[in-house]
């Protein structure tokens, strides 16, 4: 038996619990303003400017089974990028695109009506992106600021990213600060949303604060 905590992490906020890199002076938000739970660890992070699932555990086979490369746990993200982009520009990020660090593998890609997420704080400013289009998208790859870098290269920046699915886990109505813990029975496999091991949920938290800014 294991325990998993699925957390939505908040815009601005670092995927650790403490804060190594502040300069002189400065406070930065951390897991540890939100969470209390003794012995955790994410399983992977998100960036600073990013939102959305994280997912943690104090069993450090669960967190390799999750996280390393190998196991191609497929990750879900609604991106809000700059202007429209077009068939040409969708279709090169379906194939795969050549970064700096060699070929992304092929992506999931679709145009959203409308994101299904609660606006960002702070919200982003109309008058500087008046123009701005909602994606689905969907990796098996974890680079660093991948997404970012995938949707720059085909001349739509990100203006927000929000990682919604880690493999069949899923951030589902958690708000920005809130979490959820979850009993695995089984082992972790690599495995399809909506299969595998049904797990236990117990009741949403709500954030702890400890000081931090939000």
């Amino acid at each position: 038996m294991s325990l998993l905590y699925l957390l939505h992490k908040p815009y601005r906020m670092l995927s650790q619990f403490t804060d190594r890199g502040a300069s002189p002076g400065e406070t930065r938000a951390t897991l540890a303003d939100i969470i209390d739970v003794p012995g955790i660890y994410p399983a992977g992070r998100l960036d600073h400017d990013s939102e959305g699932l994280l997912l943690l555990s104090d069993d450090g086979e669960l967190i390799h089974r999750i996280s390393h490369p190998r196991h191609k746990q497929p990750k879900t993200y609604r991106v809000q990028v700059e202007g429209v982009p077009d068939d040409v520009a969708m279709q090169t990020l379906r194939a795969g695109v050549a970064l700096k660090d060699g070929m992304t593998r092929p992506a999931k890609v679709r145009r959203l009506e409308t994101s299904g997420l609660a606006d960002r704080d702070p919200p982003l400013d109309p008058k500087r992106h008046p123009t701005t289009t909602w994606l689905e998208l969907i990796i098996s790859e974890g680079r660093n600021r991948q997404v970012r870098r995938m949707t720059a290269h085909v001349g739509h920046p990100t203006l927000r990213l929000v990682r919604v699915a880690i493999g069949p886990w899923r951030l589902d109505d958690l708000a920005p600060g809130e979490w959820r813990r979850e009993t695995l029975h089984a082992p972790a496999p690599r495995r399809q949303a909506g299969k595998g091991v049904a797990p236990a949920t117990a009741p949403r938290r709500k954030p702890t604060p400890r000081g931090g800014k939000r």
